[in-house]
């Protein structure tokens, strides 16, 4: 990305006040990625431990597999989830409060033995389900926000601080440059006209 600048003092002060604020904000966004970062890892590792824990539910649900045949999966189903929103590292991400599950009631006597533990398996499955659910969501927010904050330090270190350094550098060199010729004409007139004056001297 070119800087676009023009060779005076009121182009200089701008990209000045430009680079300024890039060297101030930089270290903040810096430190807001790391932050981002950390917080991908945790709900990773968060996201990881939850599909571990669903898989080993889903091996107890196999072993009793042979009897499923027989049990009303209908008994168990989900009521409510109550949620909230909360900035984690500046992102607003979704927050778990409640998994509300309702269980219909069934003949206690007349079912077998069995269904208490079937009806508590089927509620293990479902709230991990839904909170692995809500970390995935989260995560994808997070690392999202990881990403385009990471492309603007990027932006900020690799193109436009040293992009601003170069044009203040090409400003400046041209301004003495300016200066210089400017005072190299100021002499050599200065000099043209004491040697005029000293010939009119002379031919008086």
């Amino acid at each position: 990305m070119a800087i676009k600048f023009q060779y005076n003092k009121t182009s200089l002060q701008q990209i000045e006040k430009n680079l300024k604020m890039r060297q101030r904000t930089l270290p903040i966004i810096k430190n807001k990625e790391t932050a981002l970062r950390l917080e991908v890892k945790k709900s990773k590792a968060e996201a990881e431990a939850l599909e571990q824990k669903l898989q080993s539910q889903i091996g107890g649900y196999e072993s009793m597999y042979a009897l499923w045949g027989e049990f009303d999966t209908s008994l168990v189903s989900l009521k409510d989830v109550q949620l909230d929103v909360k900035k984690v590292a500046g992102v607003r991400v979704p927050v778990l409060l409640n998994i509300e599950l309702d269980v219909k009631p069934f003949g206690l006597f007349s079912a077998p033995k069995w269904y208490f533990d079937g009806i508590n398996l089927l509620q293990g499955l479902a709230k991990t389900a839904v909170e692995r659910e809500f970390v995935l969501a989260k995560l994808g927010l997070l690392d999202h926000a990881r990403r385009k904050t990471t492309q603007k330090v990027n932006l900020f270190e690799k193109v436009q601080i040293p992009g601003f350094q170069e044009a203040i550098r090409k400003i400046k060199r041209f301004m003495e440059d300016e200066e210089n010729l400017s005072k190299s004409s100021q002499k050599i007139l200065k000099s043209l006209q004491e040697a005029r004056a000293r010939k009119e001297e002379e031919s008086l």
